[in-house]
């Protein structure tokens, strides 16, 4: 090397952010105007929530209702005492609300990221 240090170059991308926002129809105008292509944004993300609604009141529901037929099952469960009480009503008492609220936090998690990008996608466009 002769001490020289290379010449700098910048590169640059044809598409900027203000080529994009040029859109002649923009999505928040569709929406708001409850056109064909807003309806269709509308039920992605109405879609998504339901999915995210279903998902929750099964990962909470379905193993709650389980819990008597397993009990029920398994009669030896009924004798056990754990902290002087009988483990059914100790799990039915105890244990099933923290994984209720962390059910709840996930959802709102979600929820809201989903909105974000919801959001994100139609102030892109």
């Amino acid at each position: 090397m002769n001490g020289e240090r290379p010449k700098r170059v910048v590169v640059t991308s044809p598409w900027t952010r203000a080529a994009r926002r040029s859109r002649s129809y923009p999505i928040v105008r569709e929406i708001d105007e409850q056109s064909e292509v807003g309806a269709l944004y509308m039920r992605s993300l109405m879609r998504t929530q339901l999915r995210l609604g279903v998902l929750v009141v099964l990962l909470v529901c379905g193993p709650l209702a389980a819990l008597p037929v397993l009990f029920s099952v398994f009669p030896l469960t009924k004798t056990v005492v754990v902290l002087g009480l009988p483990l059914p009503w100790l799990v039915l008492g105890l244990a099933v609300y923290p994984v209720v609220v962390l059910v709840g936090c996930y959802y709102v998690w979600r929820v809201e990221r989903t909105e974000r990008e919801f959001a994100d996608l139609v102030e892109q466009s």
